[in-house]
């Protein structure tokens, strides 16, 4: 396990080059700037200037002035001294702009106030066809804001700062002088900044985004993460207190962490989270699954408050089959281990009402709480008088064909829901034939929340049903291995392309978690993590090495959005 220390907030690690992307002494810039008519959408260029350079050496220029194929305004001709003489010759846009984009090709764009070029360059390609470049783009102007301090430049300019950093070319509103005069003044930025941590163009392009120096300054907490897959956990210790405030997982622990030292995690509750922590911790995984497991597992166990999703797995709703004499449906929130019939689970309390619903709508099992003896009878409900109870209250029915109803109930939620789909076609066709179709769409709608849960409730039943599935996955070079026992993941391991794959499952097995069978329909583990383990069981590729017990589905235990119509056929008659 690996711990940032507070006391590294200030410090500056160099983390190694394969982690953060490629070093600026191997990034070609394209330094350029335009000359134009104007600001506006409407305006076009007449100039363009850029110089492209990699690790401090020029290695080409350009510049051609450009016919607008309109005039230059009074004022921009005494601002850059292009006048409707000097292009009236120049060749135009199209015969120009392939010719910058093949000398630009490969690059990372810089411009000062770059918003004002690049927009111009990519109005250029999409008036003329041309796709547009995914360049990467700097703007010096921007960086310079972030990097230098507030009493070391009076302003941003260009011009300003080519006199501080001492730049021979003075900008003149020509494009290629002010393109030079650009050059210089990214390198002294660069400069500036590479005492800072800061050597490849991804670090670079931070400087030009709104980051704290306080957040950009943690960054340095990455730097003793693992490589591998496995959850960082950000946390706050103030002497013997300590909090855990956010739990993630990735493939890569360190180069996740270091985004959030990053603009790219633009989250604001991300901001407020890294600001008050004092540290990183990590806990590396043989394999993404079980990062993915262990993460649920330590955000349910420690509920951090800047985690949103997973952090109470115990807010669940089932539909339960009581156990008394005239069985009921009633919504729980625990599955027990009182033989009775359990279904779901249900992420919102709504769904399984409108499950339930359905179930009243396709069968007459009562609705009322009343308890309900052999000895004694009650007077019937309404319910009954407009035919959607049994009423087994008042005697109508027996105890065995009320247990007939029951099974159907039963064999609807556990094996066969065509019975229950079945029940309410009759209603439904007689509802559409009456254009009553607001009452038929919430009867589907009751329908479908049914039908949705069937696939949760058999994809997590089955492999909980498992005493034990070990099961491996290539993944480039290596073998993924999981050992799963009754829907828990007891074991993980990679096996590496020397080892043998057989070997090494044989000795997950062998230190596997021992895990004890689940009650009812409940996996032995979460259910989030049941259908985490379901989702990787289910990939193509992944191999059954061993098996015990049945991993199945009933052939009709679950219809899909699209066979539910076939099934309904409501259309009027």
């Amino acid at each position: 396990m690996a711990q940032g220390s507070a006391a590294r907030d200030v410090m500056a690690a160099q983390p190694s080059f394969d982690e953060l992307g490629t070093p600026l002494p191997a990034v070609t810039f394209c330094v350029v700037d335009l000359e134009t008519t104007g600001s506006t959408d409407a305006d076009a260029i007449t100039e363009i200037g850029a110089v492209k350079v990699r690790g401090g050496e020029v290695l080409g220029e350009f510049q051609t002035l450009v016919n607008p194929r309109s005039a230059i305004p009074a004022l921009i001709q005494v601002l850059t001294g292009i006048t409707n003489r000097m292009v009236a010759d120049a060749p135009r846009l199209p015969q120009v702009l392939p010719a910058f984009l093949a000398f630009a090709e490969g690059c990372v764009l810089v411009a000062h106030n770059a918003p004002f070029d690049h927009g111009f360059l990519r109005r250029a390609c999409a008036e003329l066809d041309y796709p547009a470049p995914r360049w990467l783009v700097l703007d010096t102007a921007a960086m310079a804001r972030q990097i230098l301090l507030a009493d070391e430049v009076a302003n941003c300019r260009l011009g300003t700062l080519a006199r501080h950093f001492h730049s021979p070319t003075t900008p003149n509103h020509r494009a290629l002088t002010d393109a030079q005069a650009t050059v210089d003044v990214l390198h002294g930025l660069i400069e500036r900044v590479g005492n800072l941590g800061v050597h490849t163009i991804e670090d670079l392009r931070e400087f030009s985004r709104k980051v704290s120096p306080g957040r950009r300054a943690k960054r340095s907490w990455a730097a003793d993460l693992p490589e591998a897959p496995g959850v960082y956990l950000f946390v706050a210790e103030h002497g013997d207190d300590r909090q855990v405030l956010y739990v993630g997982k990735s493939v890569n622990i360190r180069r996740r962490v270091r985004t959030y030292f990053t603009a790219s995690e633009s989250r604001r509750r991300m901001d407020e989270m890294v600001r008050v922590s004092t540290g990183v911790e990590a806990v590396e995984c043989a394999t993404a699954l079980q990062a993915e497991v262990c993460e649920l597992r330590l955000i349910a166990t420690h509920a951090p408050r800047y985690n949103r999703r997973s952090k109470f797995p115990e807010r669940q709703h089932w539909i339960k089959i009581t156990t008394e004499p005239f069985p009921r449906l009633s919504l729980v929130r625990t599955v027990r281990d009182d033989q009775a019939s359990y279904f779901g689970p249900f992420r919102q309390r709504q769904s399984a009402n409108d499950a339930m619903l359905a179930l009243y709508d396709g069968f007459p099992i009562r609705q009322c709480a009343t308890r309900i003896t052999l000895a004694q009878t009650s007077p019937s409900c309404a319910l009954a008088e407009l035919g959607r109870c049994s009423s087994p209250c008042d005697g109508t029915i027996s105890r065995t064909d009320y247990d007939r109803i029951v099974a159907q109930v039963r064999s609807a939620l556990s094996d066969d829901v065509r019975p229950a789909v079945a029940a309410l076609q009759h209603r439904l066709r007689r509802l559409v034939s009456q254009q009553r179709y607001e009452e038929a769409a919430t009867i589907r709608h009751r329908l479908a929340a049914l039908t949705r849960t069937g696939r949760r409730y058999h994809r997590v039943n089955s492999i909980a049903g498992c005493a034990q599935i070990v099961a491996a996955r290539r993944v480039e070079r290596d073998w993924e291995i999981h050992v799963i026992r009754h829907g828990r993941l007891a074991g993980a391991a990679l096996a590496k392309p020397h080892e043998v794959p057989q070997a090494v499952a044989r000795a997950c097995v062998a230190t596997a978690e021992t895990v004890a069978p689940p009650i009812g329909p409940l996996p032995a583990a979460g259910i989030e993590e049941a259908e985490r383990v379901a989702d990787w069981l289910e990939q193509p590729g992944v191999r059954i090495i061993e098996i015990e017990g049945d991993w199945s589905w009933p052939l009709y235990g679950v219809l899909t959005d699209e066979r539910l119509p076939e099934l309904l056929d409501v259309r009027p008659d």
